[in-house]
């Protein structure tokens, strides 16, 4: 029997892709607590990850809401961490040892082909940050990270694309940290998040990176987002997903 590609969303940008014998995350989250201070508690329990022996992941960039150094250690004690080459520095002075991924750059994890690709952070190039295209079984992901809007997403698609699905960030939140601090929003909001989709060549567009946290004055999200996430992605044609923490996506 010819193996199938499954998806599930995790927590907050976490997403957790299967082939066969091999289970793959990206940016999986378990300890929120270093978040707290300036992200606020979130609005929900966030429950352990189930990371069996030989696990592997990908961290689209260090910011520790899609950088869980615990869980990743963990991880990286059988199987591998895949991160964007200027990162891997950061990560062996952590205590993990990395597998680094020039732009553009692909390798095999088991049956799946796993490629960094453009992505724009609002704090510049302070984290390095990458989104990742995941191909195997005959189809083919983006996870976006906590991307702004850029202007490298036809490139993308005309390098890898089209995609069955395309995970992007939505809450478009406005962020007050100390020495960034700015009241235009720092990641895709619902609209901006569609468009990127639909430039990508994507069928289905999911919503992630929303929903959890919320700490006025500090990191405030933008309201009614499913309500406009949905609207934009009917006036654009495309499959709007709104999928709950665990669930599967495909």
């Amino acid at each position: 029997m010819t193996p199938t590609l499954s998806v599930r969303r995790l927590t907050w940008a976490g997403v957790e892709i299967r082939l066969g014998g091999t289970r793959l995350m990206i940016d999986p989250l378990e300890n929120v607590a270093p978040l707290v201070p300036v992200m606020g508690p979130p609005h929900r329990p966030v429950g352990p990850i189930d990371a069996p022996p030989g696990t592997h992941a990908l961290i689209t960039h260090l910011h520790p809401d899609h950088y869980d150094h615990e869980l990743l250690a963990r991880i990286a004690a059988t199987g591998t961490i895949g991160c964007h080459t200027p990162s891997a520095a950061a990560l062996q002075e952590a205590g993990i040892t990395p597998t680094a991924q020039e732009l553009g750059e692909s390798r095999l994890i088991g049956g799946l082909t796993v490629t960094p690709v453009t992505s724009l952070d609002w704090r510049g190039n302070d984290c390095d940050q990458v989104a990742w295209v995941i191909e195997g079984a005959g189809r083919r992901i983006i996870h976006c990270g906590d991307t702004q809007w850029h202007g490298s997403w036809w490139q993308i698609a005309r390098d890898h694309g089209p995609f069955d699905v395309a995970f992007v960030p939505v809450n478009g939140v406005i962020a007050h940290f100390e020495g960034y601090a700015a009241n235009v929003p720092a990641t895709m909001t619902p609209e901006q998040a569609v468009e990127a989709a639909v430039a990508l060549g994507a069928g289905t567009v999911c919503a992630m990176h929303y929903g959890l946290f919320s700490n006025p004055p500090f990191y405030v999200e933008q309201p009614d987002i499913e309500q406009r996430f949905r609207q934009a992605a009917a006036e654009r044609g495309i499959t709007a997903a709104i999928i709950a923490d665990g669930h599967t996506v495909i």
